[in-house]
């Protein structure tokens, strides 16, 4: 089989590349150029092209390097911008899964006759006896990426390898050193991309948007204090309120950007009964009503029981088993079976 790997310069790529080698596909690595800006992190930096296109050589591929800096500006920078700019919590990893990595790559690869991409993700592909594809949770539960690939359908998971799925993460960096592969002790990327350690968030979105002060209020519309910027604030948020010192703690309940308002109050007030999500992507059909599912709200979050209370036909609404903290809006949500193995669906918070 011809396969196209995601070679990101990082060892699970590097080893993903190595398996698909040692079982005998024609592999071909590919990096893509996303960001074009300045990069000290994440996975778009100059050298992590260069560790992508050594780990190749080292595994005698061909090494290719496509730039989609145009279709990443546009599906995953700006609207990261946007959503700061309207008060709500972008999720750019995935946004660049979405539009990138499992869109714009793979339409890539089918025109140049590949038969399958694959990435390093610790997530599994499952056909089940149905004949239906399914996510499946990584072998190594502290490491699983199944929740930011929860937007595959079942073309897309037809089309789709994860060749370390079934490794744990030391599983994955001993097959590296015995490889010799320049990747094998290479930390993992831990930010966005194209956010600098230098500039941070707030340089970023500062060359971008205009920032504006918010007044911080009580429930019950109490002044306590004032933020340089409501844009860079998110519901959940405890620091960087500035808040009189000797109070009990403060939660942010609400963001109005319209306003120019932050609501503050005790972190219990954050419990929800429900969650509310949109642009809802089923892996392949709907459950019925009242049907019980897991739900992951964070990249590596705890799952909790939900009852589907209504489905749209791109929305759900789930009502918690018990309440939960408040999800802020602009978040994934992911939906598991019952028995929190495989990906039924997923949506963003409203």
């Amino acid at each position: 089989m011809k396969v196209l790997v995601a070679m990101s310069g990082g060892v699970d790529s590097s080893v993903a590349a190595a398996e698909l080698r040692r079982e005998g596909h024609d592999v071909v690595g590919v990096t893509m150029r996303l960001w074009g800006g300045e990069s000290d992190t994440g996975c778009c930096s100059v050298s992590d092209v260069d560790d992508a296109r050594r780990v190749a050589q080292q595994l005698r591929i061909d090494h290719l390097v496509f730039n989609f800096s145009d279709d990443f500006d546009a599906h995953v920078v700006n609207p990261y911008v946007d959503a700061h700019r309207t008060g709500t919590t972008p999720n750019p990893c995935i946004e660049c899964n979405r539009h990138l990595k499992f869109d714009r790559l793979s339409q890539r690869a089918r025109l140049l006759g590949f038969d399958a991409v694959a990435t390093g993700h610790h997530a599994r592909i499952e056909r089940q006896p149905s004949g239906v594809w399914r996510v499946i949770r990584g072998a190594d539960t502290a490491k699983d990426q199944s929740y930011v690939v929860h937007m595959l359908d079942q073309k897309e998971l037809a089309y789709t390898l994860f060749p370390v799925g079934h490794l744990t993460k030391a599983q994955v960096r001993e097959r590296a050193s015995e490889l010799g592969l320049r990747t094998a002790t290479k930390p993992d990327s831990q930010d966005v991309c194209f956010i600098s350690k230098t500039g941070g968030r707030e340089t970023f979105l500062g060359h971008r948007i205009p920032f504006r002060a918010a007044r911080v209020v009580d429930e019950t519309g109490t002044e306590l204090g004032s933020v340089d910027a409501v844009e860079l604030v998110t519901v959940g948020q405890r620091r960087g309120l500035r808040l009189p010192g000797g109070a009990p703690k403060q939660f942010v309940l609400d963001v109005d950007v319209a306003t120019a308002t932050i609501v503050v109050g005790d972190e219990a007030r954050l419990e929800r009964a429900e969650l509310h999500a949109d642009r809802v992507m089923w892996s392949h059909e709907p459950l019925p009503l009242g049907s019980e599912v897991m739900v992951q709200t964070s990249a590596h979050g705890a799952t909790q029981p939900a009852l589907l209370d209504e489905v749209g036909a791109d929305s759900v609404l789930l009502r918690w088993r018990t309440p939960q903290r408040r999800t802020a809006p602009g978040q994934s949500v992911v939906l598991y079976d019952p028995s929190d193995r495989a990906v039924l669906a997923g949506g963003i918070v409203r």
